[in-house]
């Protein structure tokens, strides 16, 4: 039944995570550089969807360690302040997200620093025109599914460039025992598998996400992404404590509404200790109201393990909720769509 809806074997892709992290790393202790970077006292990371993800990703992993302003950028501009002192890295799988290309031109006109992750495409032709590095990643999978391929090479970078001191490819690699050794569980569809139960609650409701803004709001920005592209199913996520200054009084209204939403709580012992008095209280407070709350939290002795094993655990919630709607996870329609309407406008 499984195989008939998942044509192109999302399942394999998700399944794959882990062995991806691995691939990623021996791809990132390959890289060598053409050009100098030690002038460098900014970064920026420009992409959009999957590709835009790993900067994210990279950044919740070691900002603690980055002394230097570090921006993730989702769109066709970029800052004022850009110039021959900023690293820009441009992040597309394809090689020819429109935004990023626009990107990458306006870097080239104030003489930035740029370095490409892709698979090829237009990107990288415009990489070899003007001698910029580049990383060559693997290609044939749905940008989505090779979230591994987009930071680790990033955090490569970081290390190899002298911005991040510590190499973290012993936590990667425990990682992803971590992530293999759970994924043999969420990739099973019965009840003894919690992301299968959670999937049968949330697929035919709204998902909300809530997280923290300091530890987890990149895993609530990929799992409403994954939600919405594998799902086929609309999804939202919020951060907190800001939420607490304004959407927190948009409960008290369109209460007939309510029975339509899941809140997902998203959860980790090293959280801020105010920021879990904050949850704590808002879900006491929509328990009172008949809001149905899942509190996710994944096993781990490390940060860094349970950050990724919690966006593995998003990544197959996603999936199961596209098996229970009957759809392929894989195809992107919508996408397609608009992408093949801008290239009718010029």
């Amino acid at each position: 039944m499984i195989d008939k809806i998942d044509k192109d074997n999302m399942y394999q892709s998700i399944f794959d995570f882990s062995d991806n992290m691995l691939d990623a790393v021996k791809l990132g202790r390959s890289i060598k550089f053409l050009n100098d970077y030690s002038s460098i006292n900014k970064i920026i990371v420009a992409g959009m969807g999957g590709s835009a993800i790993g900067g994210d990703v990279t950044y919740a992993l070691v900002n603690d360690e980055i002394k230097i302003p570090y921006l993730v950028v989702r769109g066709y501009d970029i800052p004022t302040w850009v110039d021959s002192s900023t690293l820009v890295i441009c992040s597309s799988y394809s090689g020819n997200t429109e935004e990023t290309i626009s990107i990458l031109g306006k870097a080239h006109t104030k003489g930035a620093k740029v370095c490409a992750i892709t698979t090829g495409g237009k990107i990288e032709k415009i990489c070899d025109r003007y001698n910029y590095d580049k990383v060559i990643i693997p290609s044939g999978m749905q940008p989505r599914a090779a979230l591994a391929f987009s930071f680790i090479p990033i955090l490569h970078i970081l290390y190899s460039l002298n911005i991040i001191s510590t190499n973290i490819n012993s936590s990667l690699v425990s990682s992803s025992k971590l992530i293999k050794k759970n994924s043999k569980k969420y990739g099973m569809k019965d009840d003894d598998n919690p992301v299968w139960v959670l999937a049968k609650k949330i697929y035919n409701k709204i998902p909300i996400i809530y997280a923290d803004s300091d530890k987890l709001k990149t895993v609530a920005v990929r799992l409403k992404g994954q939600i919405c592209e594998n799902g086929k199913i609309l999804a939202y996520y919020s951060a907190f404590p800001e939420m607490n200054h304004n959407e927190i009084v948009g409960w008290e209204k369109n209460s007939e509404l309510f029975s339509n939403y899941f809140i997902i709580w998203l959860f980790d012992r090293d959280m801020n200790e105010r920021n879990k008095v904050r949850q704590k209280i808002v879900m006491d407070m929509l328990n009172e109201i008949g809001v149905d709350q899942f509190k996710l939290e994944v096993p781990g002795n490390s940060f860094i393990g349970r950050f990724l094993l919690l966006i593995h655990y998003g990544d197959w919630l996603s999936y199961w909720c596209a098996i229970l709607h009957k759809t392929d996870p894989s195809p992107v329609q919508n996408i397609e769509r608009l992408k093949n309407k801008l290239s009718e406008i010029k």
